[in-house]
């Protein structure tokens, strides 16, 4: 309940102000406002700025700070106008407790209320394409590279459109899906013909989707909160649907989308299921991190395998030979699932925030989990233990189904009840698998990067996470060390072919324009004399 005599600071142009002090008291919201520092009667419980134009991130970063400074501990909401056209992931390192892009009156009255409860509040708007921001002047092997790369996503964004929902004509959805994936097979040719050209072009093709609104919502800033605002925003994103948007095929796409829905449900309450565990255990009041993890690892196989039951479901039963069996005895019997994913990061960067409330190293900064960059990058971790994770349980359960037909009407798409269809993606995953970690891992590890599956609205979509993996490369073996041997090696050379190609561009330019173009303009001349003699003596 809001105590009556709370003050909430307001900073709005006049016209703005007078509306935004009339309106938001409410019977449920008893509050006053003051529109100057000088009609306070004590210490303000909220200030709230609302920013009239667009202003230079320099500036509203110092404006911001000075306004915490003047009055801590209050909580700071930031108002921003409807034609913000910044970046939104800049405005996460504001540091403020509530940022709110052209909200409507409801949605004010609760972020108000939040942030004097001591909450957080977000919501931004998607990054409009006409902002007016400066590029880095490019060279013209860099602008071929990202020209090429911006039309191949704007064909896979054309083709991924048409195949969601899959077209119901069998052979055009075959043309499309191969056509996605002659599309990716080009875009990873160009990134490994030319990657050094690469460096430096992150802004220019962002990895990740900003088309989204970016919202957020913290009752208060423990740990729990942070993990139940998390949860929902991933039951959120997977209830909605999800298509594939990594660029290579996954397990879990040959299941029925009911069960895909069910698995990743079931993971993410095993997941709040262990977390529960975890913090009423005696190692929280230990902190010992170490045994934090062997407690994690120790409890992978048994949250498999009871996902593996809600998705089977404990009372269906299948006919398997002459006799009717339980299916979800029958599979976690018959799969093994104490295998793991070496993709998989360390656990420890999510269950030291979520459990030991420890903060979360963001690009070189430490920061409390209920930051909303500490938040998102949690999210992510999340995400890609759930997909993995399903991963792991999709490729047992195709299996088991190679060897009983019955389960494949219950588990699997329609077109994967076809034996030979449902080998055909056994031996691309297969395939998949052994060049991810003969080719693929080594690259990634060399380059100290790790592939992170992202769970959004609508889609599973790549992250790539920088980080020292000096470790895993040494214990690669001999084959995939010689890859990485030879991703050094085109490190190495590419310069001086690059040099060599220039010099020899150079030395064509000198022949065609001292050799050949003094040639031509000599013979040109001794044919303009020729002809003139003839004309004279004619």
């Amino acid at each position: 309940m809001i105590d009556q005599d709370r003050e909430i600071l307001l900073f709005a142009p006049d016209l703005l102000g007078e509306s935004l002090a009339a309106e938001i008291p409410t019977e449920e919201l008893p509050v006053r406002i003051r529109r100057s520092a000088d009609q306070l009667q004590g210490h303000p419980s909220l200030v709230i700025w609302s920013l009239p134009t667009e202003t230079q991130p320099l500036i509203l970063e110092r404006e911001i700070l000075q306004l915490q400074q003047r009055w801590t501990p209050a909580p700071t909401l930031l108002l921003l106008p409807a034609d913000y056209g910044r970046d939104p992931q800049s405005l996460l390192s504001l540091n403020c407790d509530g940022i709110l892009q052209d909200p409507d009156l409801a949605a004010l009255r609760d972020a108000v209320q939040t942030l004097l409860n001591g909450g957080r509040v977000l919501k931004i708007k998607p990054h409009s394409e006409h902002s007016s921001t400066s590029q880095p002047s490019l060279s013209m092997a860099q602008w071929l590279l990202v020209s090429g790369l911006q039309q191949i996503g704007r064909d896979l964004q054309v083709i991924e459109a048409l195949l969601d929902p899959p077209p119901e004509h069998f052979v055009m959805r075959l043309m499309l899906e191969g056509r996605c994936r002659e599309l990716r097979s080009a875009k990873n040719l160009l990134l490994w013909l030319w990657g050094p050209l690469h460096t430096g072009l992150a802004d220019v093709m962002p990895l990740h989707d900003q088309s989204k609104t970016l919202e957020l919502t913290l009752n208060d800033r423990e740990p729990t909160a942070v993990w139940n605002a998390i949860q929902q925003r991933l039951e959120g994103a997977v209830s909605s649907g999800l298509g594939n948007g990594t660029g290579q095929l996954l397990a879990i796409e040959g299941l029925h989308p009911e069960r895909r829905r069910d698995l990743l449900l079931a993971l993410l309450q095993q997941l709040h299921e262990v977390l529960l565990r975890l913090r009423g255990d005696e190692l929280l009041g230990k902190r010992d991190q170490k045994a934090l993890s062997a407690r994690w690892q120790s409890l992978q196989t048994e949250v498999m395998q009871q996902a593996l039951r809600s998705v089977a479901g404990n009372y269906v039963r299948l006919p398997q030979g002459e006799s009717l069996v339980a299916v979800a005895d029958q599979l976690v019997d018959r799969t093994d699932l104490h295998q793991s994913d070496d993709e998989l990061p360390d656990p420890q960067t999510m269950l030291a925030s979520l459990v030991l409330d420890q903060p979360v190293l963001v690009d070189g900064q430490l920061l409390p989990s209920d930051d909303p960059r500490a938040l998102l990058q949690l999210e992510n971790l999340i995400s890609n233990w759930l997909v993995r994770t399903a991963e792991l349980i999709g490729s047992e359960l195709l299996g088991i189904c190679g060897e009983w037909p019955e389960l494949r009407r219950y588990l699997l798409q329609q077109n994967l009840i076809s034996t030979r269809e449902l080998e055909r993606l056994r031996n691309q995953l297969n395939s998949q698998s052994r060049w991810q970690n003969w080719i693929e891992r080594p690259i990634r590890l060399y380059e100290s990067r790790r592939l992170l599956f992202s769970l959004k609205t609508g889609r599973i979509e790549p992250l790539l996470l920088t980080e020292p993996r000096d470790e895993e490369l040494k214990r690669l073996r001999w084959w995939q060390q010689q890859v990485a041997l030879i991703v050094e090696a085109r490190d190495a050379i590419a310069p001086q072919v690059q040099s060599l190609v220039k010099r020899l561009g150079d030395l064509m330019v000198v022949v065609l324009t001292q050799v050949v173009g003094r040639a031509i303009g000599l013979i040109g001349r001794g044919i303009a004399q020729g002809m003139g003699r003839s004309l004279r003596r004619s």
